[in-house]
């Protein structure tokens, strides 16, 4: 009998493992229903040869030391600069909407007054929400406010979640800022790197243990029941008295006892084209037309140097558990009857006293990967002791 189980070898699930079985005695079962580890960060080689992300690129980026220093243990880093334009009205512009989108959209006189009342309210290398910035009493930042959340901001709000920028909690809308600077980068963090060898070989990296047994294709109910009436936990069909690390979906763990929570999927089309570039950067919004949200590039991210170029086209979609199309859960939907819904799963989960449940999905919150990983660190720490 292992004494414990993580179901899920993404981030959450593969840093606990990590940190148990270098910092604890025991054995330890890593289930993951996929063919593969990495959860959504996983990547391969395609047939062509180019690194890709086969669930949508992922750029790591932190300001958090601590975080950074762990993951390097276990990878080489390529520093790595993340710049993404925007589709507006046939034009490219910089996203975060800055300074220098501001040149670009309006004439040079308007242009300017609006970057001056902008640095005289906010100041200047500030972030401001776009639902933030339209509450501005001054009718030319007003203006400013009502074409950005009408050119960018709504409709591609609309495709990846299905609803206004309204519904969706401020922790969503938040992350959609405009930047007071010509910083084109998207991100500010301290540290913005990628695996030398990719973020598969770093999770390989993490759980190259003894003490952690991986099992690929299961599903973790197969191997691990919850009892509703005892709170009692069986695995293999015995009494299971270690410690149930869960990352999955917190509603499937408990069998939607109190109703489904929603998510929202995403369809990725990849294409491998002959030329050597398609795009000037690695990321290309396009919030006003076509079904898709953005194209990704992926040698902008890898720099590598094969010939021909490999995009993914994303189409957000709806989350549905019997659809094979359509049963991969990316992102809670951050409404208010979805929170308390899942407040009353995480209530319930408080009665099982060897159930541990962390991450994206099973703490129905958005998590960058630092902060799934800082947040893995935390629970090893505080759930399971002996330091870091």
């Amino acid at each position: 009998m292992f004494d414990y189980v993580i179901v899920g070898a993404g981030f959450a699930g593969c840093v606990l493992a990590e940190r148990l079985a270098s910092r604890r005695k025991g054995n330890i079962l890593l289930i993951e229903k996929r063919s593969h580890i990495g959860g959504n960060c996983y990547d391969h080689y395609d047939d062509q040869g180019i690194l890709v992300h086969k669930y949508g690129p992922h750029l790591f980026h932190t300001s958090n030391a601590e975080v950074f220093h762990y993951l390097s243990r276990f990878t080489d880093w390529i520093e790595y600069q993340h710049r993404v334009l925007a589709v507006v009205d046939g034009r490219k512009i910089p996203l975060p909407f800055n300074l220098d989108s501001l040149h670009r959209v309006f004439p040079a006189s308007m242009a300017r007054s609006l970057e001056n009342k902008l640095i005289g309210h906010y100041g200047f290398d500030v972030k401001v929400p776009i639902l933030e910035l339209r509450k501005q009493a001054d009718e030319e930042l007003k203006y400013l406010a009502d074409f950005i959340y009408n050119k960018i901001f709504l409709n591609y709000t609309v495709k990846q979640w299905a609803c206004s920028p309204e519904e969706i909690s401020p922790e969503v809308t938040a992350r959609v800022p405009v930047f007071v600077s010509r910083d084109d980068r998207y991100f500010q963090d301290k540290y913005q790197v990628i695996p030398r060898h990719g973020y598969t070989r770093l999770f390989e990296n993490l759980i190259d243990h003894p003490d952690i047994k991986l099992m690929l294709n299961t599903d973790y109910r197969e191997i691990v029941r919850l009892d509703a009436d005892s709170h009692r936990i069986r695995c293999f069909g015995h009494p299971f008295e270690g410690q149930l690390i869960h990352t999955g979906m917190i509603d499937e763990l408990f069998d939607h006892r109190f109703g489904e929570l929603p998510y929202r999927s995403l369809k990725f089309q990849f294409e491998h084209l002959a030329g050597d570039r398609f795009q000037e950067v690695t990321t290309v919004n396009y919030p006003q037309d076509y079904d898709f949200t953005r194209i990704t590039e992926f040698k902008h991210i890898t720099g590598q140097r094969v010939p021909g170029t490999t995009i993914v086209r994303e189409y957000p979609q709806d989350y549905d558990r019997l659809d094979a199309r359509r049963n991969i859960p990316y992102y809670p939907v951050f409404q208010e009857e979805n929170l308390e819904r899942y407040r009353r799963y995480a209530e319930f989960a408080r009665r099982f006293p060897n159930l541990t449940l962390v991450g994206r999905l099973a703490e129905y919150r958005y998590f960058d990967m630092d902060d799934i990983v800082a947040r893995a660190l935390e629970v090893f720490q505080d759930r399971f002791g002996n330091g870091a």
